[in-house]
This record gives C-alpha cells, structure tokens and sequence, in this order.
C-alpha cells in the first residue's frame, strides 16, 4: 500500500475513534450530530476540497433518505395501524392459542416473528407484552414452566424481534445496507429469510429453555395489571398497550395477515419477475414498479388503511393522530440514517472507500466476517445498531461492488448480524427488556444480551455457510 492509502486509514480510524468518544462521552452528542461533525472533519483530513464538502454531506443525506426515510416512515405508520386497530394481538393470539405447552415457544417465536415484518424491536416488544405477561400468568400459577414462565415466552419473542431488526428487509437497517451497496433487494429477502429461520430457532426457544430454570424474574405486579388488566390469570385481555382501549374484535385476522406480508410478497415478486421475464416484458415492468420498496409499503400501508384502520373502532380523527405519532417516534432514526449517509458520502468523495478496498485485498480477510466485525464494533461503542450499519456500509460499499448478487446479499445479512451483537447499557433495547420484566443487570446481560449475541453469531455463521455452499 502506498504512503497516501496509509494516511487515509489512519483518518478513517481517527474518525471511528471521535466517532464513539463525541457518542459516548460526557459531551453525549445525538448521532447525528456526530456524523455530521465528524464527516466534515474527514472530508477537511481528506484533502476534499472545501467547496465540494457541502455538497458532498446534502447529496449523502439527502439520497439515502429518499431511497429509505420514504419507506421507513411508511414501515412505522404500517406498524402502528395494525397495533392500534387490534391486529397484532389477533395475530399473536390465534398462534399462541392453539400451542401447547412445550410448543409455546415456538409459536410466540412465531408470533414474534409475524408481528416483527414491519415493526421495529422496542415497538414489537411493547405489542407483545400484553400476550407474554397474560400467557405468562397462567403458566406460573398452573406450575407448568421449570423456572420463570416470563423468561421462558420472552426468550423467543426477543429472538425472532431482534434477527427480524437487523437481518431482513424491509427494516430500515437491513435497507440501508441494501441501498449503499446496491444489493437485490428481492435475493436479500430471501437470504435473510434463509438466515433468520434457524437463528431464531437457537436463540429462542432453545436457550430460552435452557435459561429460563437458571433466572428468577418477576416483573413489577403494578405493571402486569396495567398490560394485561386485573382479570383472572387465565382469562386473556385484548390491550395492545398500557393505558390503550381494548381493540375491536371487528378486525380479522385474515386481513391482518395479509396487511403484514403485502410490503414483502411485492418485493418478492419484483425479483422473480427480474428473473423469469425480459426486460420488455410488459409483465415485468409492473412487478419490478410495485415491487420498488417505497410503493411496497405504500400499497401495504394504504391496504391496512382500509382493511383495518377504517375497519376497526378507531374514529378518523384517531387514525391520523395515530399515525402523526408514529412518524414522531422515527424522527430520530431518520436523522441518523441521513448523517450515516452523509459519512458513507464522504468517504467514497475522498477516496476512503478505496483505500480500504485496497487494504481488505491486501490482507485477504473475508469480507463477511469484517463487515460483521465493524457493525459489531460499532454498534456496540456507539449504543446505536443504525449507526454500525450505515458505518459499515459506508466502509465496505467498495469491496461489495466487485461481488455476485448473492454474496451482496450476504454481506447486508452479515452487516446486519454484527449490528446486534453485545447490546448492552447503552442500548435503549436493553433497558426496555430489563425494565419490563423487572430484571437485574446480571438477569438482563443473560438474558438481552446474551440472546441478541447469539442471534448476530448464528447470523454470521448462516451467511459464511451459505457463501460457501453456493
């Protein structure tokens, strides 16, 4: 490597550096901030000439919020009609109602897993918890569960939430990845499917059996009732959330079914029709213009819309502030993802990207397990599973433009992966988990966080198999 390749690392790991000290330090700086702040000081190490700086931070911001802010915030008001209109619960309730005992897990990994296509992990788990304290209930006053009931239903709802978050799209994190390194969207579905199956399995119901005898959880009393109401243990309720009316019973779960795998049957047919039609199949133009994520969730939003909002006891006027609330809780997200764009920027404008294309051939390490390894670094340093990776993105864009569709496809899934991995106390997920059941940290590291690190390891572990088997 040249003397100028060197340098350009040497700011590229100056910048990490800043990059977590100006996250983590007593200056607490959102983010976005940081990236912003310090995508100029790159670009200003760099040698980038001055005038092209702006320039480099709006077109970097602005492209990756049109290819994902769009979708994102149509995945958030998807979300928020099929919690509010009661679908949700039906979905989690018609599952989990017909399993047995040592089924249970599975089917609230199911669940889970269902309830997770558009949600993110914070929003999903607050719409389980209704079911897990109710179910939960019952489990521990019947003695049916060898140590905490609690632990035991929400290992695998963690699981399936979690691999859901990081691993496939069209999640905002796995769609980034998708964007900056211009992945097939349809082939990253499938793939991340292919992933997530197995690690939620060993995540979830499997070490969730294991752990559950080993923690003595009891979550605050005051805060079941408030889920579940002061019914009788084996009575189930219909809340959704603390504090929110009950859900109609109008909605059904058909429809709500349909309303979450409309977004993601699109997208699947967007790439089978890229690979069975030609390109002047008329055929294919409509699939490959439905299929575009943006009008995938558009027409699954709309669909819920009409199918469920419309539907169920929510008034209009409810609706709309509904979903004006929704688009609330994702601001922050989308001022993240358009500082990362700005970084990712700047690093291909000053010619980072290349340097570290030219590095990673040098040293001949697997491109998997180095994106998984810089998503892992940095979402756990900056407490963000965003800011790993739209940083890794940036990073590794260059070296994913040289590989085959699927092994793009691979990276996005091995990205996303590291991004989970050692969530700790400076993950909001963390404390969300360990409040809610009223753990202790030790309870929390072993239950949280040792759940999302298996989860990002079997993901690692899935994609480096399936690059060498195919």
């Amino acid at each position: 490597m040249t003397g100028h390749t060197w340098t350009l690392l040497i700011i590229l790991a100056a910048a990490i550096a800043v990059l977590i000290l100006l996250i983590n330090s007593r200056l607490r700086f959102h983010p976005f901030v940081a990236l912003m702040t310090v995508s100029i000081g790159v670009a200003l190490a760099a040698g980038q000439p001055v005038e092209k700086i702006a320039e480099s931070l709006e077109s970097g911001a602005g492209g990756i919020l049109g290819d994902v802010g769009v979708t994102l915030a149509f995945g958030a008001m998807l979300g928020r009609l099929l919690s509010g209109s009661g679908a949700t619960d039906k979905i989690a309730r018609l599952i989990v109602d017909r399993s047995g005992q040592r089924s249970l897990p599975w089917y609230m990994a199911g669940a889970a897993f269902i309830i997770g296509v558009p949600m993110f992990f914070e929003i999903g788990l607050i719409v389980l918890l209704p079911l897990i304290f109710s179910v939960a209930r019952r489990l521990q006053d019947t003695h049916q569960v060898k140590g905490s009931p609690y632990v035991f239903l929400a290992t695998p709802a963690i699981a399936a939430l979690s691999t859901l978050h990081g691993m496939v799209a069209p999640h905002p994190g796995p769609l980034v990845a998708v964007e900056g390194l211009h992945a097939n969207l349809g082939i990253t579905i499938v793939v991340g499917l292919i992933c997530a199956i197995p690690t939620i399995i060993i995540a979830g119901p499997v070490y969730g059996r294991w752990i559950a005898p080993r923690l003595d959880v009891h979550p605050d009393p005051e805060l079941v009732a408030k889920f579940t109401g002061p019914e009788r243990p084996d009575k189930a309720t219909d809340a959704a959330a603390p504090g929110s009316t009950p859900p109609t019973n109008r909605v059904r779960t058909g429809w709500a079914l349909t309303a979450v795998l409309v977004p993601v049957v699109l997208m699947l047919l967007r790439t089978l029709a890229e690979l069975v039609y030609d390109e002047s199949s008329p055929v294919r133009h409509v699939l490959t213009f439905t299929g575009e994520p943006v009008i995938a969730m558009l027409a699954g939003f709309l669909f819920a819309l009409f199918a469920l909002g419309y539907r169920s006891d929510m008034t209009p006027d409810a609706i709309r502030s509904s979903l004006t609330d929704s688009l609330k809780a994702v601001a922050g997200i989308l001022l993240i993802i358009a500082g990362g764009g700005a970084f990712n920027q700047v690093l291909e404008d000053s010619g980072i990207g290349k340097a570290v294309e030219s590095a990673a051939s040098g040293l001949h390490i697997n491109v998997l397990i180095l994106g998984w390894l810089l998503a892992l670094l940095l979402s756990f340093s900056t407490g963000s599973a965003t800011v790993g990776i739209v940083a890794a993105t940036g990073i590794l864009a260059p070296l994913a433009a040289t590989g085959s569709s699927l092994h793009t496809a691979l990276l996005v899934v091995a990205i996303g992966a590291g991004s989970i991995g050692l969530n700790y106390v400076n993950h909001a997920g963390f404390w969300l988990v360990k409040e809610s059941f009223g753990m202790s940290l030790g309870q929390a590291t072993k239950s949280h966080t040792a759940i999302q690190t298996i989860v990002s390891v079997c993901g690692l572990l899935m994609a480096l198999l399936i690059s060498v088997v195919a």
